[in-house]
């Protein structure tokens, strides 16, 4: 464990969050910009959500494809193909004015590249090794879309040559990169397509009520037919696994619990509070895994309802769960072990992640956005809060990261939002709402050296 996840702190930002002007973060300077920033303030990882090209409700977490990469991501800057540029907002993604500006830009750019007909061994060399999820995937989307078979491959070679290159970087500056797989693929994606035989349609996936929703949250994702993968070797997960661990360092591995059971919902149901738990591959998948591809860095996203089954499957691999801060002051049975006094080292200490409100967000919440916590919850969880870390509650965003690092837990992660000090309105995600999310964006100069100093200074003091 201790090879794997090194005592060390680190931020939580999505790409699409950089600052660019083509009206999405990607790629290009602002990431190698951020990088440098972390170098400063002393940070090891740089965590990402999924990096897949989006679909329903733009959610990296419902995306076209396990394998391929999002050419929203692409950066326009040496392309040479860009148009005069729309005066797109500065801080939040609007990906229906991005995604028809954007991808015109990208045909254009896939035409230079195949007229001047340089790197087409490199190009051909990607297509050969990438086949396997390469050619159903391009077939996929040019059914989809209006652009050529030829122009989606370029974009996936483009997309990974940018990843490979700034992840390289990253790399020579000491910052390891913390990818996310979500357990499911989408519906209508080109993996569903290829391999329905992997899949079951007449249920859907989800998760019961907790403390993110009332009523449970409703991904609508088809749930995995483990009987007919398990057959295989459960070869698709492996080639899976195999990728994505080498386009990011190490993997947060999210909704873990689905492994051990799911939650299963009718197709057509209006939320998932009608469910049921199915039994899932449990660690017949993961033997696999390590068979196939050696030790797995994996860190698992065990929160929600958990069961002894669950945490015995994560500790049988050596996989780190999560521990977030926000959660440690309310009524809910889990909430002491959130609090860093029951932090076992192996763990991945948050103040916040994606699916929270801010951490400032979080502290002037009144409740009325939020319907898993009423007035009264709020004034019990602010008095413990108060009492436990011993603050007055000013510059609260920096108690909480102060206490994440000063723990004992190996692995810190900390989203930007919170060491900007931002409120709900920078949120990125809540979950249960249809749209509105994933568009958050910090803006150009945000990252002041006053921040670096702090986080360094935090950094030195408690050993990441």
């Amino acid at each position: 464990m201790a090879t794997k996840f090194p005592r060390s702190s680190g931020i939580l930002l999505h790409p699409t969050s950089l600052p660019s002007p083509h009206g999405i973060g990607d790629l290009g300077t602002s990431a190698y910009e951020f990088i440098d920033f972390l170098e400063r303030a002393g940070q090891k990882i740089w965590q990402v959500l999924p990096l897949a090209p989006t679909g329903y409700g733009d959610s990296p977490y419902q995306s076209f494809s396990a394998f391929a990469g999002n050419p929203l991501l692409i950066s326009l800057d040496n392309l040479a193909a860009t148009n005069s540029i729309p005066e797109f907002p500065q801080d939040r993604v609007d990906f229906g004015w991005v995604i028809d500006w954007k991808f015109p830009q990208l045909a254009r750019a896939a035409e230079l590249f195949f007229a001047a007909g340089h790197d087409q061994l490199a190009f051909n060399a990607f297509q050969k090794r990438h086949a396997h999820w390469l050619d159903p995937y391009v077939r996929f989307m040019a059914a989809r879309q209006l652009y050529p078979e030829s122009a989606h491959r370029y974009w996936q070679f483009e997309f990974f040559r940018q990843w490979s290159a700034l992840k390289q970087y990253a790399n020579r500056k000491g910052i390891r990169i913390m990818g996310d797989m979500p357990i499911y693929v989408a519906g209508d994606s080109a993996d569903v397509v290829s391999h329905p035989e992997f899949f079951r349609h007449d249920f859907v996936a989800g998760v019961p009520p907790d403390y993110f929703s009332a009523t449970g949250q409703l991904w609508g994702n088809p749930v995995y037919n483990w009987d007919a993968l398990a057959k295989t070797g459960f070869a698709w997960w492996v080639d899976r696994f195999r990728h994505t661990l080498e386009t990011v360092d190490f993997v947060r591995l999210d909704h873990f619990r689905g492994f051990e059971a799911f939650w299963q919902v009718p197709a057509g149901s209006p939320n998932a509070i009608n469910g049921k738990w199915v039994k899932g591959p449990g660690p017949a998948l993961f033997e696999a895994l390590e068979k196939a591809l050696g030790d797995l860095p994996i860190v698992a996203e065990n929160l929600g309802v958990i069961t002894p089954g669950v945490e015995a499957m994560r500790h049988q691999f050596g996989f780190p769960g999560m521990s977030v801060l926000q959660f440690a002051f309310g009524s809910d049975p889990q909430a002491p072990t959130f609090r860093p006094h029951n932090y076992p080292r192996e763990v991945v200490a948050y103040t916040g992640t994606h699916d929270n409100d801010t951490t400032i967000g979080w502290w002037t919440s009144t409740g009325k956005t939020d319907s898993t916590r009423s007035a009264e919850d709020i004034h019990r969880e602010r008095e413990t809060c108060l009492a436990y870390l011993r603050t007055d509650g000013s510059e609260i965003n920096w108690t909480f990261i102060e206490t994440v690092m000063a723990s004992v837990a190996d692995t810190v992660l900390v989203p930007l939002q919170d060491v900007l000090g931002l409120g709900t309105e920078a949120r990125m995600n809540l979950p249960g709402r249809p749209d509105g999310n994933w568009q958050w964006r910090y803006r150009a100069g945000a990252l002041e050296p006053r921040l670096e100093q702090r986080l360094r200074k935090l950094t030195d003091l408690y050993d990441r």
